[in-house]
């Protein structure tokens, strides 16, 4: 049953993925049939096709490898100035030179004389904007909702100020899961005789009004006097002890710790459904730890090829590929003793934050990602823009063939950090056991 369990989880997982990339590159195909483009193939995956159909002038179909898929539209380079583009370039004045010219020629080898009124490279810049933005906007959209779903529909465990856990003694955090030994001191809420279910209300004076606010006043007393109020049983009740400092967890980076007060007890959580603005503000937090965790990508990535190869252990915040994302998802399906509902929660929350991180990904301006088409059709903009103020000749289409050595240099780095993070998965998987 366990292993049944676990393929289903994998299975629904990749099913998602497969929905996720296809809604992405739907999110491409729309705009730019609605503006005119030719679009000659819509595919989920890559390598050999499994399956397709034809509809009109455009191929749908799957491909055997689903990590990936791609919208073919007719006419993303431009032609090289003075230049036939149906022509292959034969002087060899260069390695980057005929790649160019190459790929123009490839380009242009199913376009007819009919199609050049509908080749990308001619739509006006603000349309090219929103035909490339509109696949990661797609994810981002995903995302939104698969959050929404979760905040609304399920909740979120939130901390009260009931207490739940009184800790006996006082041991540093990195060894919290540890049985209490004789030569640990007794923690202050032990000391001051608090128990499971009371209601802390207010700290040193301060009315509580929640849990954080009650961690603040702790650790910021250090090894202070604490004057405690609390209900129990309906009756308010007053204690006193002393707050004593100790190793804490970060409340901002849970792979921290801090020196700071310390008084003993855990919060009792209870769920709360929230409503659009509070997926709003998460999300808004998510994304700039999205953008924080791409700033860190190379280095982690780094850390990912040295546990494969054995120099060191992998770190549990490390990045992981489709298949390590899969084995996690695999692992929670499988795990009888979490209620279903949190295992489907779960799973929701794991697509949900791959489409988080794959919008946020393909929003960064370098070919051959859809930022990098976005940032050339901005750039085209700004400089048509400029010249039409200053009275200048229009300067014409921006060619993004030029770039192409570039995005064939991220597209190696990028397969590269694939194939080290699906090693590191196989090699050395996180668990979240």
């Amino acid at each position: 049953m366990t292993i049944l369990l676990y393929l289903l989880g994998v299975l629904l997982f990749a099913l998602g993925v497969a929905a996720s990339i296809g809604l992405h590159e739907l999110g491409h195909m729309v705009p730019a049939k609605k503006f005119g483009v030719k679009v000659t193939q819509y595919f989920v995956g890559f390598g050999r096709t499994v399956w397709s159909t034809r509809r009109g002038e455009t191929e749908y179909g799957l491909k055997a490898v689903p990590l990936g898929g791609y919208v073919k539209l007719v006419g993303m380079l431009p032609p090289a100035r003075g230049e036939d583009p149906t022509l292959v370039r034969k002087s060899n004045t260069g390695m980057f030179t005929q790649l160019i010219s190459d790929a123009r020629a490839a380009e242009y080898e199913l376009v007819q004389p009919e199609d050049e009124p509908r080749l990308f490279y001619r739509l006006p810049w603000w349309k090219k904007v929103i035909v490339m933005a509109g696949g990661p906007t797609v994810n981002l959209v995903i995302a939104f909702v698969l959050f929404a779903g979760i905040f609304g529909i399920h909740g979120t465990y939130e901390p009260t100020t009931t207490v739940g856990v009184v800790s006996q003694c006082v041991v540093p955090a990195q060894e919290r899961d540890r049985a209490c030994t004789p030569s640990d001191p007794r923690s202050p809420a032990a000391v001051a005789g608090l128990r499971p279910g009371d209601r802390i209300v207010s700290f040193n004076g301060t009315q509580i009004n929640d849990w954080l606010q009650l961690v603040t006043l702790i650790r910021a007393n250090e090894n202070g006097k604490a004057v405690i109020g609390y209900e129990r049983d309906g009756q308010l009740h007053t204690a006193s002890t002393n707050t004593t400092v100790k190793s804490v967890q970060s409340l901002s980076d849970q792979t921290k710790y801090l020196q700071a007060g310390f008084l003993g007890v855990e919060s009792t959580a209870v769920r709360q459904r929230h409503g659009v603005l509070y997926t709003l503000d998460q999300m808004g937090s998510m994304t700039w730890g999205t953008v924080q965790a791409l700033g860190t990508l190379p280095v982690k990535v780094w850390g990912v090829a040295k546990a494969v190869v054995g120099a060191e252990p992998r770190a549990q915040d490390s990045p992981v590929s489709v298949v390590g994302a899969g084995r996690v998802a695999g692992q929670v399906a499988s795990d009888s003793a979490s209620p279903l509902a949190e295992r489907i929660v779960f799973l929701i929350s794991l697509l949900a934050g791959l489409n988080l991180f794959v919008g946020m990904f393909n929003f960064i301006p370098l070919l051959p990602l859809d930022g990098g088409h976005i940032a050339g059709a901005l750039f085209e903009g700004a400089r048509r823009g400029v010249a039409r103020l200053r009275g200048r000749p229009d300067p014409g289409f921006v060619d993004v063939a030029k770039m192409l050595p570039v995005a064939y240099a991220m597209a190696a780095v990028l397969l590269l950090m694939s194939v080290v993070l699906i090693a590191g998965d196989i090699v050395a998987p996180i668990s979240i056991s």
